[in-house]
């Protein structure tokens, strides 16, 4: 199947998706989650999910017909992000909810509505830059959303086109983990649909984006003593650890160390489902009582568009080695047959350790400290900046497994740069107590027997 290689686990998304579940349950809130289909480009995670429960949120015209030709109903599906007419369209074509963005896309959406003669649209309205009264914090600019401040003109639109919008709640997207700045926007959102009501206007939900994040390593001690090193070596105290002293963030300045690390939590106890766990039960900022009691207490529903998260265990992506040589300065370099936006570790800031799959004996003893070089003619093409250390010396042919990269990792960046090509993918399931695979785009739920334990 050629390098670099994504293999896709399908099944592990009903374990996710009960996990989140559970969440709702133990909070006694109903709503949906959307996965957040720019994750992954995988056609098989998109038809396992469609045999599922749960929706999909989708950012372009391509993964709604994505979603569709896998199965998914209209009524499943929430369209984000920029949207060009043709998006809003078929949006509004097939009856998908939508969640605008700004003024001008409500008013773009209300037209080609009554200039079609179609049903009304179920529309959410995103917004952004909350802040709250009596307290110092607030939420970080967003380029997604009306500005909370602006509220009454986004509802002036809904109650000028009454045939063509029909507003079902509000949301907000925040490029954060603080728990701070989203439960800030959580109780700006509740105060927004106080205004709705106030307008006669009757919506029940609110959807708080994605953020929940993964916990990539299992052991704290390990990342903290990592980081710590780190530190030490862009200090001069020790031997460097990274290629050409890159700080990630750090820097050193009169035998100090300024900036700020640069770097995704890798370990992150509390993500995914606890995550959400943590953010009801957080106090709102103004009203002082537990988000998940407010929405409880006011009939909302909640909705959440994980995509990390919930492609959390879905996947991994085979590397072969091209080449393992001994610089003159003692660094260990290993080649890849792929590149860093085959798995971007770098490009997001995660930091972990492949998996070394021999075809043969090791090399030798380790651990061995290595970097990781792309295939790329750039000097740039660093698989990651940071030195690894695997367990074993690897040799040309042996492949080094990238594991749990489904979730943004896999190909999100992934380009046909130098004409290399995209890697491929493979979904593999279990059928009948056997492991069995097929090319991901061949992959229909039907093919194996859900397991039910």
């Amino acid at each position: 199947m050629g390098s670099p290689l994504g293999v896709i686990l399908p099944h592990r998304l009903r374990d996710n998706i009960a996990a989140f579940r559970a969440v709702f349950d133990e909070h006694r809130l109903s709503g949906e989650m959307y996965y957040a289909h720019k994750a992954n480009r995988s056609s098989a995670l998109v038809r396992e999910l469609a045999a599922t429960d749960a929706g999909i949120d989708v950012a372009s015209l391509a993964e709604l017909q994505h979603a569709l030709g896998a199965g998914f109903v209209p009524h499943r599906i929430m369209a984000t992000g920029p949207k060009n007419e043709e998006f809003l369209w078929l949006c509004a074509r097939t009856g998908v909810t939508v969640g605008a963005d700004s003024v001008g896309e409500m008013a773009t959406l209300a037209r080609l509505v009554t200039d079609w003669s179609l049903p009304r649209v179920r529309v959410m309205a995103r917004l952004s830059g909350f802040a709250s009264s009596g307290v110092r914090l607030g939420s970080r600019r967003s380029r997604f959303g009306v500005p909370a401040a602006e509220t009454s003109e986004i509802l002036d639109v809904v109650e000028k086109h009454p045939d063509a919008l029909d507003l079902v709640g509000v949301a907000f997207h925040l490029d954060t983990i603080g728990l701070p700045e989203k439960a800030a926007a959580l109780e700006g959102c509740l105060g927004a649909l106080d205004e709705c009501r106030r307008r006669g206007l009757r919506p029940w939900s609110v959807d708080i984006g994605g953020g929940f994040g993964v916990d990539y390593l299992a052991d704290g001690v390990q990342w903290e003593r990592y980081t710590s090193a780190l530190t030490e070596a862009v200090l001069g105290r020790r031997a460097p650890l990274t290629w050409n002293g890159h700080g990630y963030g750090l820097r050193a300045e009169g035998g100090h160390v300024r900036g700020s690390l640069s770097l995704y939590p890798a370990h992150r106890p509390v993500s995914g489902p606890a995550y959400l766990d943590r953010l009801l039960r957080t106090l709102a900022p103004e009203l002082r009582r537990p988000l998940g009691t407010l929405l409880l207490d006011n009939m909302y529903d909640l909705h959440i568009e994980p995509g990390r998260a919930l492609l959390d265990q879905c996947g991994l992506v085979l590397a072969r080695v091209l080449e393992v040589r001994d610089e003159a300065d003692g660094d260990t370099i290993v080649r890849l047959d792929c590149n860093a936006r085959d798995v971007s570790l770098e490009e997001h800031g995660v930091l972990m350790d492949p998996v070394v799959v021999h075809r043969t004996t090791p090399a030798g003893p380790g651990p061995v400290g290595v970097y990781l070089f792309g295939n790329l003619c750039l000097e740039a093409d660093l698989i990651t900046r940071r030195k690894v250390f695997l367990p074993s010396r690897p040799r040309t042919g042996d492949l080094l497994a990238f594991v749990n990269t489904a979730g943004y990792l896999m190909d999100f960046s992934a380009t046909q740069a130098l004409h290399q090509p995209i890697g491929r993918k493979v979904a593999l399931y279990r059928d009948g107590g056997a492991w069995r695979w097929c090319l991901d785009e061949q992959y229909w739920p039907v093919h194996h027997r859900v397991e039910t334990t």
